[in-house]
């Protein structure tokens, strides 16, 4: 179940093509080969109303919260973890070009005592 929500400030809708973010993301997600591609969902929503730091309007942001099932090592979280920011950094150097943005990402763990799933779309990937 590795589900990534990308919230971001609206002010980046002119410099990020979010869709291609989303893909990025979900491609090196698969990449890592800890997670199959029928439980991949990775979706961005826009934030309309934000204050970041010092409040000029040309700040902006974008954080990531990666949440997944249980199952890996620490060392496996943080791999990938490491491998999805590194991609998305290289993705927005040009954002970090100024003084005015944040990325971020956490990865939580999800209790799967308290998660309910159904997904038709695995036995298809599964063959």
């Amino acid at each position: 179940m590795p589900h990534m929500a990308i919230e971001y400030s609206a002010n980046l809708d002119a410099k990020v093509d979010m869709g291609e973010l989303c893909a990025l993301v979900s491609r090196t997600i698969l990449e890592t080969g800890l997670f199959e591609p029928g439980a991949v969902r990775v979706r961005a929503f826009r934030a309309e109303a934000y204050a970041i730091a010092d409040l000029l309007p040309e700040n902006g942001f974008i954080d990531m919260n990666f949440r997944i099932g249980k199952g890996r090592s620490a060392a496996e979280k943080k791999s990938a973890g490491e491998a999805i920011f590194a991609a998305v950094t290289d993705h927005l150097l040009s954002l970090f070009a100024t003084p005015h943005f944040a990325l971020s990402l956490e990865i939580r763990e999800i209790d799967a005592e308290l998660s309910w799933k159904k997904n038709a779309i695995h036995p298809r990937l599964r063959g």
